[in-house]
């Protein structure tokens, strides 16, 4: 005979109850105005279960903009040598950008369901973006042609790329809950990618999220000054502080560097060697011990159950949900959580040589 639990059944209840209700609605979650209210409440500390089922119902609607969207850029980069990778955005990043950013409404938030795209130029990455804007759907681009231009206009903190933002549109009947729903398309260069993967990896092993700007403003300067030497170096491009001259540029980043050590604590660190399979759906835990976990699933439905699952048992990991063709481009494209900065470290070395002259940096200094 089985004993009824009187909470679970509660608990049972109330959701069927919650998700009855929001079915009948359009927008998932319920509303806009009821997500946006459950982000106001998890902003302000104060979220309750029903708040965290809207959250989640939410964010996985993503999922059939991400699948829309997939299917259209992965045509059209067949056969070329650019990388295609997706991600839904982190619960623990998305609490962290309603608190840095006390304006932002939840329903407007525009990234929550991503796409990566790494070139192997920055020519590439503007005849790509140029054609994909001339492609035949309704989804609508919500920002103009520059405002996410981040390698004609770097940001401070040195990141380089462009975003584009769009606007889910669909006629079918089951689509037309998900319309207005937001989607990011972020493009980058591999030597752009190797910068920001640094930048993931210090937020990692530091106390310090120069991408944030928080913390020791050191990392923050070290880092922008990087960027400014990989651009110049290797990119014929700038990134925050195109006035220094060459040499100027070596010498304040080595004084940093200096206090810092940076290059030789990236240098220490082991490539996680683990792969992600043959299954393209991957959640990425990284613990607070510093150590990645993969778990690979063949069904995205099954790896969205579990990524809500594990981020409720889980909270102090870093856990995110991704998805590529092949096991390397998830590697590629997620390089931070593999500690992989090999790429970057080589960069620095020989953008400081070339710019300085000497051979001021050498790899073996700084093994």
């Amino acid at each position: 005979m089985t004993v009824n639990d009187p909470k679970r059944t509660f608990n049972n209840m109330f959701r069927s109850k919650i998700l009855k209700k929001n079915h009948a609605l359009s927008f998932p979650g319920g509303s806009k105005s009821r997500v946006n209210k459950a982000g106001n409440n998890v902003r302000n500390k104060q979220p309750s279960p029903e708040d965290w089922m809207v959250i989640e119902e939410w964010r996985a609607a993503h999922r059939a903009v991400l699948n829309t969207f997939q299917a259209s850029l992965r045509g059209r980069t067949r056969s070329t040598k650019i990388v295609v990778a997706q991600r839904h955005k982190r619960k623990s990043t998305i609490v962290g950008k309603l608190d840095r950013l006390p304006e932002m409404q939840l329903a407007r938030m525009d990234d929550v369901a991503g796409f990566r795209l790494i070139f192997p130029s920055i020519n590439d990455l503007c005849l790509f973006r140029q054609k994909f804007h001339k492609a035949k759907f309704k989804h609508r681009l919500r920002n103009e042609i520059d405002k996410y231009d981040y390698i004609k206009c770097p940001k401070q903190t040195g990141y380089r790329g462009i975003h584009d933002v769009y606007e889910y549109d669909v006629n079918s009947e089951v689509g037309r809950p998900l319309k207005g729903l937001l989607v990011e398309v972020q493009y980058r260069t591999f030597i752009q990618h190797s910068w920001a993967t640094a930048v993931e990896i210090i937020g990692f092993i530091t106390e310090s999220q120069p991408k944030f700007e928080q913390g020791d403003s050191r990392y923050q300067n070290a880092m922008a000054l990087c960027s400014e030497i990989i651009a110049r170096s290797h990119e014929d491009s700038n990134g925050p502080f195109p006035e220094l001259e060459d040499k100027v540029l070596v010498e304040e980043f080595l004084e940093v560097e200096k206090e810092l050590s940076l290059l030789k604590t990236l240098r220490s660190l082991r490539a996680v060697k683990e792969q992600a399979t043959v299954n393209r759906n991957a959640i990425l835990i990284f613990s607070k011990f510093k150590k990645l976990e993969i778990r690979t699933y063949p069904l995205a439905t099954d790896a969205l159950r579990d990524l809500f699952k594990l981020e409720k048992e889980m909270p102090e990991n870093d856990i995110v949900l991704v998805k590529a063709d092949k096991s390397e481009d998830i590697r590629l494209a997620f390089k931070n959580y593999f500690s992989d900065v090999n790429d970057f470290v080589k960069l620095i070395e020989k953008g400081c040589q070339d710019l300085s002259g000497k051979h001021i940096i050498k790899a073996q200094d700084i093994k």
